[in-house]
């Protein structure tokens, strides 16, 4: 059974694990695959910082299958000067091996709950890959909706065309 928590300092390590075995996998064809071989957990893990509390902090939820870390999902105060008040996922990835079991459904959920009931926000954001199919897919059937939103960004190194998603917290 996956059970949902949020994500403590001891973490780190497992988190950065999950993200990058879902960037290898998800962003197949869509990054060279060069440099997806490349990532490595290790040089991703002085990035996090959990155990930080306040509304102006981000908040990581992790899902967890009998001990073990299979997914996660960040949220915290929208990042865009034009949906200011809104509460944004700033990250959501399942481990491969668990695709397809309901985890990122499961996390979703937290992170309605998150930036709804903690953060008061009636509305999110969040922003996807160009071109990363099960990203949207999964998003659009969770009631998600591009708004128009578009940027590039560097991200791991790597440029990164990105769509804004955007859906009413209780429609999510």
């Amino acid at each position: 059974m996956v059970i949902t928590r949020t994500a403590t300092p001891d973490d780190v390590a497992a988190v950065a694990g999950v993200h990058v075995r879902s960037w290898q996998a998800a962003y197949r064809g869509l990054f060279p695959d060069e440099y997806l071989d490349g990532l490595r957990a290790e040089d991703r893990m002085a990035r996090y910082t959990f155990g930080e509390a306040g509304p102006d902090y981000p908040t990581t939820i992790v899902a967890m299958d009998d001990g073990t870390l299979c997914g996660f999902a960040t949220t915290g105060p929208a990042r865009d000067d034009d949906v200011q008040g809104a509460g944004e996922v700033y990250a959501l990835y399942v481990d491969p091996g668990a695709w397809g079991r309901g985890v990122g459904r499961l996390l979703m959920a937290e992170a309605r709950t998150d930036i709804g009931h903690r953060r008061g926000c009636s509305e999110a954001v969040l922003w996807v890959l160009v071109g990363s199919r099960r990203a949207q897919r999964f998003y659009r059937a969770d009631g998600w909706r591009p708004d128009g939103g578009r940027r590039e960004e560097t991200i791991w190194g790597v440029r990164a065309d990105l769509a804004r998603w955007r859906s009413p917290v209780d429609g999510m």
